[in-house]
């Protein structure tokens, strides 16, 4: 599949690496791509794509394949990635720190007077993160918030929670179980905001998560981290290394694609 443009006008340019879609999207133009998102239709989906996402992705029957071939931007945040697109020769994509790249994306709703609702974590977390982010962003409307590790019977509620506040942006977080495929598996309950997943967001904004330091982001050990708080996540290494050899059979065998 070739490189394109989005659109004539779009800032995006998407590119295919592995047969998964990846953006690229200067921090520069953010606000410009943030709006042309939200002026489309329909429930629209935000993703932060890391390596293990874009390996689940290449699964075509799979529903997180669809959910990234239909997500409106796609931010790669493994630096994995970036090393992929640079051996297989394409147009590099900028690698987004998760947690900047929602500052950013919150800094737009704000400017342009935009509304949020915040989906997950527990109630005094999530309390603590409305109220961090109502004394920041001042002319952010918060119209909602639902705590997550709800039960399955209050799924409808939170459904229709969302759809009567008609949000801009929906940021989805830890307690939702099925993280990123929650909104695209709802996707035709909604009227139209934009959906992003990121598990640590309201952990973070209550001050009850630590960040992952800018140093260790950008010398792309952030995984190490996430190693040393659950050690059973060493065995992502193995899907890594897959991830590896499938970008040399690529650049051996698969140069057009």
């Amino acid at each position: 599949m070739a490189e394109e443009l989005r659109n004539e006008n779009s800032k995006l340019k998407r590119i295919n690496l592995l047969g998964v879609p990846v953006d690229v999207c200067n921090p520069g133009d953010m606000d410009e791509v943030i709006l042309e998102i939200l002026a489309k239709p329909g429930t629209k989906q935000i993703v932060f794509l890391s390596v293990w996402d874009l390996l689940k992705g290449r699964k075509k029957k799979k529903n997180f394949s669809k959910y990234l071939h239909s997500a409106d931007l796609i931010l790669p945040v493994s630096k994995s990635i970036i090393w992929g697109a640079k051996f297989l020769k394409k147009t590099v994509p900028v690698r987004y720190n998760p947690f900047s790249a929602v500052i950013a994306i919150l800094s737009v709703m704000e400017y342009h007077y935009k509304s949020l609702f915040l989906l997950g974590g527990r109630k005094k977390a999530l309390q603590k993160a409305e109220s961090n982010l109502r004394s920041t962003l001042q002319n952010l409307q918060i119209v909602g918030r639902y705590v997550g590790y709800y039960s399955k019977d209050i799924e409808k509620d939170v459904v229709q929670a969302i759809y009567k506040a008609s949000p801009s942006l929906v940021i989805v977080s830890d307690g939702i179980k099925e993280k990123k495929l929650w909104a695209y598996n709802r996707r035709n309950n909604f009227a139209s905001s934009i959906f992003l997943y990121y598990k640590d967001c309201i952990g973070i904004f209550s001050d009850r998560v630590k960040r992952v330091s800018e140093k260790t982001f950008e010398r792309g050990l952030e995984i190490w981290a996430e190693i040393f708080k659950n050690p059973l996540k060493i065995f992502l290494i193995f899907p890594y290394l897959r991830y590896i050899i499938l970008v040399f059979w690529y650049r051996l065998f698969k140069k057009n694609s």
